[in-house]
């Protein structure tokens, strides 16, 4: 008969995600359906405000890939208006986005996505000195040091873990599915990832204040503006791009020498997943380019990430990507109106169905019907796969020769073959690739910001006539975000705000089925997966923790009866009252 699985919520993720997944008498995934149970409505919070102000709020999108949303925003605006920004502030936006992707794929790997590759409980029996020398043989293949590897180290990790299990909790380390059969690391591997999770928590927190150099903050930034960047002092004093740079570099080494090491560790264990394909799904990849490497138009410039399309994981051909192309089908998501309408027409309009009646206590999707307040975005009418693996298969695919080195160079050195690329350990895998990738880049855009502010050239902004170019304009914000393609866009009618619309990463990933009943991304990778335990299904998490979901935090939550909720005054003042 099977069994029809419900994780609910999918946990070590931002926003609200639920998961069901059918399976056979084999335990094999045959269908499965991905809901997110937020909705997201500050699309209809923009109507009629000042197309200026559109970055501050639509940021608000998400905290966790902060600035992202606020830079598209921002450049759906110049590109409406037709402002083409100076170099300096093409470099800092460059830094703060840059620093952001290294932030947010080792937050990623080590604090939402290690632990469904590494067992905790399981660390605490290891060898601190054989763990010494299984971290050299792994930072070995890619000719680094291990990071922080000694056995003083490792039993002082053992150590604090093992207050925890002696008090009888787990901490931060709680709920999991410790001691699953899928779980394939030896214990001595197993101390090695938790102790460069906790080395991560260190970092991570010195990598943010490198975006807030520039950015004035962190989480939400703020030094970015319609025309340029705010962030004048800072590009003047070489003391803060040396502090930035100094940040940076601690990140690059951790990147080395531990993040890329643990990938090839993870990817050699779980090797026969990563041949089989597990965790593909649908084989479709659409990068829409970025970070701009010269001063021309930003859709014009060329990009370290270029933009195009992969179909059926054929590497030998890329196709130019077309913004008209792009659609939403909301057939089973929670919203009123036409299907498969641009985002230029895009409606958010809430029809929340519910769920199913309940059985044996639980409630069960609609599946036939809305079961997600997702959309279902289509490119040329087909789905599609976003994110870092995306990136940099659309790179080896255009012949880019930076992209092309650094996966090649991943590849070579773990002995794998190029498929490896096109499943669960390969999308985690290409965080990794691009980590190291951006680590080397940040510095050098430093280094170029430093060279033209000390030439005497210290132009932040570009002057334009706003109530000229606002009368009648739309616009686009395309680029990418840590976990894929993002856009923005804007139509603006007598300098307000007349529609607006985003499609961020996790709407393309997370999409319930569209019209046709084709699966989305998370959908898709889950087909085929055998799950050694239903009443411990880790391998569903794994996939889907290896495209990071970031269902928006900034949401509205929803009365279906419309009975109001709470109503919030802001204080303006900044006065804080305890």
């Amino acid at each position: 008969m099977g069994k029809h699985i419900v994780i609910d919520p999918i946990t070590r993720i931002e926003g609200h995600l639920r998961i069901e997944a059918v399976i056979d008498d084999n335990n094999v995934v045959t269908d499965a359906y991905s809901s997110s149970t937020m909705f997201r409505g500050i699309e209809e919070i923009l109507k009629g405000r000042d197309p200026r102000d559109c970055g501050l709020l639509a940021m608000r999108i998400c905290g966790v890939c902060t600035g992202t949303h606020y830079q598209r925003s921002i450049e759906a605006v110049e590109h409406a208006f037709k402002v083409t920004i100076p170099k300096n502030a093409r470099l800092v936006r460059n830094m703060m986005q840059g620093s952001l992707y290294v932030h947010d794929h080792i937050v990623h790997f080590y604090h939402l996505h290690a632990l469904d590759w590494v067992d905790i409980t399981k660390a605490l029996e290891a060898d601190p000195k054989k763990a010494v020398e299984e971290a050299q043989k792994w930072a070995k293949l890619s000719g680094q040091r291990p990071w922080n590897a000694s056995e003083d180290v490792y039993a002082e990790v053992q150590e604090r873990v093992t207050k925890y299990v002696k008090q009888g909790r787990l901490g931060i380390f709680g709920n999991a599915y410790w001691g699953s059969k899928a779980y394939k690391l030896t214990p001595e591997q197993n101390l090695i990832g938790l102790s460069h999770y906790l080395d991560a928590l260190e970092l991570q927190r010195e990598i943010a204040k490198a975006q807030a150099i520039f950015g004035g903050k962190n989480p939400h930034p703020q030094s970015i503006v319609v025309g340029g960047v705010t962030c004048v002092q800072d590009i003047k004093n070489p003391a803060r791009i040396a502090e930035f740079k100094t940040i940076m570099q601690k990140a690059q080494k951790f990147a080395k020498q531990a993040y890329l090491p643990d990938v090839y560790m993870a990817g050699t264990m779980y090797a026969d997943e990563a041949l089989d394909g597990t965790g593909g799904g649908l084989g479709n990849y659409m990068s829409y380019g970025d970070f701009n490497l010269d001063d021309t138009s930003f859709y014009e410039a060329k990009k370290l990430f270029p933009s195009g399309i992969v179909m059926n994981k054929d590497l030998s051909k890329v196709y130019d990507l077309d913004q008209t192309k792009i659609s939403e089908d909301v057939t089973h998501s929670w919203y009123e109106g036409k299907t498969n309408l641009h985002p230029y027409v895009g409606e958010t309009k809430p029809n929340y169905t519910g769920f199913k009646d309940k059985k044996d206590g639980i409630a069960y999707l609609d599946i036939k019907n809305k079961y997600s307040w997702i959309k279902s975005p289509l490119y040329n009418d087909n789905r599609m796969e976003v994110g870092p693996l995306a990136r940099m298969i659309v790179g080896v695919a255009r012949g880019d020769e930076r992209i092309s080195k650094y996966v090649t160079t991943f590849l070579k050195n773990g002995n794998l073959p190029t498929k490896v690329l096109f499943s669960t350990v390969g999308r985690t895998a290409a965080r990794a690739i691009e980590t190291e990738m951006m680590s080397d880049v940040i510095l050098d855009w430093a280094d170029e910001l430093a060279k033209n502010a000390a030439s005497g050239d210290l132009s932040t902004w570009t002057d334009f006539d706003f109530d000229k170019v606002s009368k009648d304009a739309q616009g686009f914000g395309m680029a990418e975000a840590p976990r894929g393609a993002l856009g923005h866009w804007i139509k603006i009618k007598d300098g307000k705000v007349l529609n607006y619309q985003a499609v961020v990463p996790s709407t393309w990933n997370a999409a319930p089925k569209d019209y046709k009943n084709r699966m989305g991304a998370y959908e898709s990778s889950l087909v085929g997966t055998k799950v050694v335990d239903p009443d411990m299904p880790l391998e569903i998490l794994r996939t889907i923790h290896s495209f990071d979901p970031c269902i928006a935090c900034a949401v509205h939550i929803v009365d279906t009866k419309g009975k109001e909720l709470g109503v919030y005054k802001i204080d303006p003042t900044g006065v804080c009252r305890a």
